[in-house]
């Protein structure tokens, strides 16, 4: 049994058309599923989505999806609590809150009801699999319950055991951090997939493809080159006001995270 995991595609259509083309050249996957992050950041939010409903319109069973921090940003309006511990903290507050509204409300204007409701539905959920012969795997987006929770490749396996401690199972697969990880904490195996979309660890695209054979898995976190200059210069014609940080990433495979 073969199990394809992409994460945070973030808007960028020419990378996801990348990632599905590799996949089919690699003789694709029996189930597919998507950690989330879909739309924000990008400059094709709208066609990434369509093609995501419609790959799992086209195998609703074998084809899973759930949603990011980000898509519940879009959607709800929820965002993470502002740090204010300063006079300066609180002084740049306002430019916060107006840069972080611009950025949302300009996204969730190219969205139709229609996205918006697929995107809802997708919020909040895990995924899960009991693979015959080998035992339960699970998915979700940053870590179980919290779709927000940022790790480094070095966070201690203690810490990482604990955000699982409630679920069962022996392998966990995430997205959310863009940086792949593949850790032995014992009790679990833990895949981070990285990002199709704005990769910060390569500047190529990357997924993975999971091989069960009996009670055996074989993970193989693919990376995949795209055009990353036609990305940057879809989003110079639109003005994005995000250009000149997506620009950064796709070329340098690496960049800052956006205050957000």
């Amino acid at each position: 049994m073969r199990l394809a995991v992409l994460s945070d595609i973030h808007g960028n259509q020419v990378a996801l058309q990348a990632v599905l083309a590799d996949l089919q050249q690699a003789g694709g996957a029996d189930r597919i599923w998507i950690l989330g992050d879909l739309v924000m950041a990008g400059p094709r939010p709208v066609e990434c989505l369509h093609m995501i409903r419609d790959l799992q319109a086209a195998s609703p069973k074998t084809v899973e999806v759930i949603g990011g921090n980000t898509d519940r940003y879009v959607v709800t309006g929820q965002r993470r609590a502002e740090k204010i511990e300063t006079a300066d903290d609180w002084a740049n507050y306002p430019k916060r809150q107006r840069w972080i509204g611009e950025r949302f409300s300009q996204m969730a204007e190219k969205l139709s009801w229609a996205d918006a409701e697929y995107l809802k539905k997708t919020l909040g959920r895990e995924l899960e699999l009991n693979v015959p012969g080998y035992g339960w795997v699970i998915g979700f987006h940053a870590m179980p319950g919290d779709d927000e929770l940022f790790f480094e490749l070095n966070t201690p396996d203690d810490i990482l055991l604990d955000s699982l401690y409630e679920r069962e199972g022996r392998l966990a697969l995430c997205g959310h951090t863009h940086h792949r990880m593949d850790r032995d904490l014992g009790q679990w195996r833990l895949i981070n997939v990285g990002s199709v979309g704005l990769p910060n660890d390569d500047p190529r695209a990357s997924y993975a493809i999971l091989t069960f054979d009996g009670d055996q898995v074989t993970v193989d976190l693919r990376l995949v080159p795209f055009d990353s200059e036609a990305v940057i210069a879809d989003m110079n014609a639109q003005q994005h006001p995000d250009r000149d940080w997506v620009a950064q990433v796709l070329r340098n495979g690496k960049a800052a995270r956006p205050t957000i």
